[in-house]
Parts: structure tokens; C-alpha cells; sequence
């Protein structure tokens, strides 16, 4: 018995060698297709990788940029938080101005005392105004900016040097802290 089941192992490997080309080829194909499978697969979760990653950047981006623009956001607020205050201001201000401009041409000399008192009140008005960052638009003799002055009219010039300059101020403008709160009423020569 022992004979046959060598002959039969063998025959066995006889067969297993007669077959093996076939199947290495078979094989060969199999670990290649399983190869091209893992690298499509391999591809494919790169991809998905880079565009997460991506994403993640233009995220993080964007909240970098969002919390920069909320911390300037909040120094402008700071800075002209007082803004309507002022502006509801600025009308007594100018009342102030021309009451010190009507006193200033009566010259009696009874009425000095109330010259010079209105005239500090004026002033220390205009210092706590000028400390808080309010600052006077410059218009008279200045040329024509639409970014402070708003024209209410214009006028012929008299000679060229006068021409796209402001020539009369009706209304001052005012700045707070470096930005226009009132514009300067204005008239221009052309």
C-alpha cells in the first residue's frame, strides 16, 4: 500500500506541477488585481485626506479672520461709542458759536462780563469735545473733498486759484477719533 500512495503522491505532485503555471499565472493575476484594488483604495483615501485637510485650513482661516475682524470691530466701537452723544452735541455747539460770534461785535461795556463768561463756557465746551477725539473739519480756503465737505451750492469763481475751493462754511463738520460723524456744509466756487 505503501507503493501506491507514493505513486499517488507522485502523481499528486505530477499534477500540482502540470497545474502550477496555470495557477501561478491565475495567481499573479489575482495579486495584481488585489494590488491595483488596495492602491485605488489607497488613492482614494489620500484624496479624501488632502481635501479634509484643506478644509480644515480654510476653517481655521476663517476663524482666524473672523476673530481678528471681531477684535477690530470692538476697538472702533470703543473708540466711537460716544458718537451719538456727541452728534446730538454738536447742534448746542454750534448755537454756542455763533451766540460767542454775536457778542463778540455788541462792545458795550456792560456787557463784557457776559462776553468773557460765555466765552469760557464756549471754550471748555470745545476742550472736552477735542479731548473726547472730536476735531473740526478744515473747509474755508480748502479744496473741494467730498470725503468731509457736502456742497450745498455753488458759486463763479472770481479768478482760477479760487476754483474747486471751498468759499463759504454754512455748517462745520467734525471727526470723532478720525471718522467723519458730521460733514461740512459747504459752498464750492466753480
Amino acid at each position: 500500500m505503501k507503493k501506491k500512495e507514493k505513486k499517488s503522491n507522485g502523481e499528486n505532485l505530477k499534477e500540482i506541477n502540470k497545474e502550477s503555471p496555470k495557477e501561478t499565472a491565475k495567481s499573479d493575476d489575482k495579486q495584481a488585481s488585489e494590488l491595483s484594488v488596495h492602491k485605488e483604495k489607497d488613492n482614494t483615501l489620500q484624496r479624501q485626506l488632502d481635501e479634509t485637510n484643506d478644509k480644515f485650513l480654510r476653517l481655521f482661516s476663517e476663524f482666524d479672520n473672523y476673530r481678528k475682524r471681531a477684535a477690530k470691530e470692538r476697538v472702533e466701537l470703543t473708540k466711537t461709542a460716544s458718537e451719538a452723544v456727541i452728534t446730538a452735541l454738536l447742534p448746542v455747539l454750534d448755537d454756542l458759536e455763533r451766540a460767542v460770534k454775536m457778542d463778540a461785535e455788541n462792545t458795550k461795556t456792560e456787557e463784557q462780563a457776559k462776553k468773557e463768561g460765555l466765552s469760557l463756557i464756549f471754550n471748555k465746551f470745545k476742550s472736552v469735545l477735542r479731548q473726547k477725539g472730536v476735531e473740526e473739519i478744515a473747509s474755508v480756503g480748502e479744496d473741494f473733498n467730498t470725503d468731509y465737505h457736502d456742497a450745498i451750492t455753488h458759486i463763479p469763481a472770481d479768478n482760477k486759484e479760487q476754483k474747486g475751493k471751498v468759499v463759504e462754511e454754512v455748517k462745520k463738520g467734525y471727526t470723532l477719533n478720525g471718522k467723519v460723524i458730521r460733514y461740512a456744509s459747504v459752498i464750492v466756487a466753480n
